[in-house]
């Protein structure tokens, strides 16, 4: 019996240390795999820090790139503007040596004084119509190459600016009737306005500046 007993302390202990040595070895497979999980994970780490590096570096070329051709286009865009500013000038200036070298053949006036165009408007009265009717019949009657430059003229009553616009419309008024009911080539006419610049009479008077509420029709050869 008592052999027996002293028998189960060492059994215990025994069985006591195998389990302490199992535990050990369970700690130490654990640890390791983690260990390996972390080495892999800081390795996934480091290649998605490089990968960012190199996409950093890749955006900034672009954005370098991006810039540069900005920059280009910027140029480009200011030297088309240039060359349209020269291309303007010269056509301009083409165009006033064309009108100098021009000889006057006669022209019409439309003003407001012989029953045409009211205060502040710019339709075509019917009296108008007649007289431009008359001077396409001349027209015909020589059939030289002419070309018409319509000029729009105002009082001085009112805004200067509005008063450009108002004979602005009155010439264009009288280069749609030209166009629409005698088929006079739009490239062979010409609108201005001069607004109230270019008086005839005196603005003092109602009867002056009925005259200078007017169209003037310069036929040119």
């Amino acid at each position: 019996m008592r052999n027996i007993v002293l028998a189960l302390p060492v059994v215990a202990l025994a069985l006591g240390g195998s389990t302490a040595c199992a535990t050990k070895k369970f700690v130490r497979t654990n640890v390791g795999e983690v260990n390996d999980k972390v080495e892999t994970l800081s390795k996934s780490v480091e290649e998605n820090q490089e990968r960012a590096r190199q996409a950093e570096g890749r955006i900034s070329e672009v954005d370098q790139k991006a810039e540069a051709a900005n920059r280009s286009a910027t140029a480009a865009r200011s030297a088309a503007d240039a060359a349209a500013g020269k291309a303007d000038t010269a056509s301009a200036r083409a165009e006033e040596v064309d009108k100098a070298s021009r000889k006057l053949i006669f022209e019409v006036v439309l003003s407001e004084d012989q029953g045409e165009f009211k205060f502040g408007k710019a339709d075509l009265p019917d009296t108008a119509k007649t007289e431009i009717d008359q001077m396409v019949e001349q027209l015909k009657s020589n059939p030289k190459m002419y070309f018409i430059e319509i000029e729009g003229h105002t009082d001085n009553v009112g805004n200067p600016q509005f008063n450009e616009q108002l004979g602005q419309k009155r010439a264009e008024a009288v280069k749609h009737y030209l166009y629409e009911h005698h088929q006079v080539p739009l490239h062979k006419m010409n609108v201005i306005s001069y607004g109230e610049s270019k008086p005839v009479s005196p603005n003092k008077t109602k009867s002056g500046r009925a005259q200078n509420r007017r169209v003037v029709i310069k036929v040119l050869a």
